[in-house]
């Protein structure tokens, strides 16, 4: 059980420790999954605002002998590690450095996949195989950079830009080739200084602790037996998957997810990443994929996060931002664990067992130059209202969800843009009369009228 709070998130520390009724029914899970598993070791970690507030580890990190685990023991945390790489792409988006629209070839001439573009790339959208050439998940052999940008021209484009999800190793290879070509020096140097040291992930890194990491095993589904996996050095490749984490550390990075610090990258960058671009399972529309990270919806909420496989180990990350609730789940075997499934549970439990408090509410200060501007309104036969929420001006439609509502921003004495919520982009247009009295408003270009008015009357 941990309950330290987590520095260098830019969040304040909640020391109130979970209920003992959570608390057993979390370690229930957790000891359920390892043996149901069968995986020498499983750890958990639950961050909440900011404070890693729980943790649990059971079994082993390596066997012969047998040696447990702790919330320091490194584990490889596959691709989870894409959206690092994902973080440090938006950063340099943010500095200007680069267009999330700009093409492949941008960086890479002369390849013949060079119309796919970054965003693309980011969102497994650009229908690049799956994997860098060559059989690299049987020999071992992951390629170097000149080798990768080589063996490119040779990769297939298997599906039409943006036809469909398509999981793309490769896409993410290429895009820790464009922050290394940018910056100028190795990915792993720029992980570090750009999130890692400022979130003070101090066991998080492409090289572990050989002597206290725990290993990754193969596990026979008929007898039981553990074979330790082989080590894999990843070169080019680990950008895509190569960093080795801890419990503590990724509930650091956890709690940078669900409440971003600038230092890393902009709340509102985060805020992009986690908007869904393509969905990846077209059935049942329960799960997307944005800039780097996987979106999974569960009921009425919806989790941030990622997966990661590789030889031996198993990760899990779900973040539910809203509530600055997540949890991390590590596995040391190479199949049959669940870790994303059960670090979406972790969450969920949390939040169904002990559910957020509510914002204090407090007043917002006069606002004499929005007068004629609040209130309710009528647009296409239906009322939305116009209020002063913290000091900025929203809408609502009475009844509508959540989604329905908007935040706009001030242009000048006449304009205001929408920043948030529905219509987000667009105009809302003030028309004032001689004495400066509000005539008549239009938002994206819609007429609205203080009282119910149809498109008709609207002629007159």
């Amino acid at each position: 059980m941990s309950g330290s709070a987590i520095t260098g998130a830019g969040v304040p520390a909640s020391h109130a420790p979970l209920g003992a009724g959570l608390v057993r029914d979390l370690e229930r899970q957790v000891r359920q999954a390892q043996s149901q598993w069968h995986s020498p070791a499983v750890s958990a970690g639950v961050v909440r605002d900011g404070t890693l507030v729980w943790s649990l580890h059971v079994g082993a990190a390596r066997l012969d002998p047998t040696t447990g685990p702790t919330d320091d023991t490194q584990y490889m945390i596959g691709s989870i590690t894409k959206t690092f790489t994902a973080v440090l792409v938006m950063g340099l988006r943010d500095a200007g450095r680069l267009s999330l629209d700009d093409r492949l070839d941008t960086y890479l001439p002369h390849t013949r996949h060079g119309a796919v573009t970054i965003r693309q790339l980011l969102s497994h959208a650009s229908g690049l195989q799956r994997e860098p050439v060559g059989r690299i998940w049987e020999n071992f052999d992951a390629p170097d950079q000149e080798r990768l940008l080589r063996e490119l021209e040779q990769a297939e484009q298997v599906l039409p830009a943006h036809f469909a999800f398509h999981y793309s190793n490769l896409a993410f290879a290429l895009l820790g080739q464009i922050v290394e070509q940018l910056e100028g020096r190795p990915w792993g140097d720029v992980v570090t200084e750009r999130i890692l040291g400022p979130l003070e992930m101090r066991n998080t890194g492409l090289v572990p602790d050989s002597a206290t990491r725990a290993l990754g095993y193969q596990i026979h589904p008929h007898t039981g037996v553990a074979t330790i996996e082989p080590a894999f050095e990843q070169k080019a490749m680990a950008p895509l998957g190569g960093l080795w984490s801890t419990v503590a550390d990724m509930a650091r990075y956890a709690a940078f997810v669900a409440d971003p610090i600038a230092e890393v990258l902009a709340p509102d960058s985060v805020d992009e990443m986690c908007r869904p671009l393509i969905m990846t399972d077209v059935e049942g529309w329960a799960r997307a994929y944005g800039l780097g990270y996987d979106l999974q919806r569960t009921g009425e909420r919806v989790l941030a996060g990622h997966g990661g496989a590789m030889p031996g180990f198993l990760a899990g990350l779900r973040v539910r931002r809203q509530d600055r609730v997540g949890a991390v789940v590590f596995a040391n075997s190479t199949a049959g664990a669940e870790t994303v499934t059960l670090a979406g549970q972790l969450v969920n439990a949390v939040l169904d067992a002990e559910p957020s408090m509510a914002l204090v509410w407090s007043p917002s200060q006069p606002q004499p130059d929005l007068d004629g501007i609040l209130g309710s309104w009528w647009t296409e036969g239906e009322e939305i209202v116009f209020e002063v929420r913290d000091n900025v001006l929203w809408s609502r439609i009475p009844g509508g969800l959540p989604l329905a509502d908007t935040r706009f921003a001030r242009e000048d004495s006449s304009r205001f843009r929408a920043v948030v919520g529905r219509e987000r982009g667009e105009l809302l247009e003030v028309t004032r009369g001689p004495a400066g009295e509000v005539e008549r408003m239009h938002f994206a270009t819609y007429a609205l009228t203080r009282t119910p008015t149809a498109f008709a009357n609207l002629l007159d």
